[in-house]
């Protein structure tokens, strides 16, 4: 999903999917430390993917204050 996208979602989708990529996250490094993860980069895109989620989290907190 682009950040566009991301933005049209609800709160409560926003932390839904904010909680699968943490999951994604954590299987991604299982799988590197067995030696199953053929691409890297992977970890490096889930990374990024968690902090526009947290960010857009962050956004919608402060305009509510």
């Amino acid at each position: 999903m682009e950040i566009d996208d991301l933005r049209k979602l609800n709160d409560a989708d926003l932390r839904k999917e904010y909680s699968e990529s943490l999951r994604g996250l954590m299987n991604l490094r299982f799988r590197q430390a067995t030696m199953q993860l053929a691409n890297t980069n992977e970890i490096r895109k889930a990374k990024k993917r968690i902090a526009r989620l947290l960010t857009l989290i962050g956004e919608r907190q402060l305009t509510r204050t």
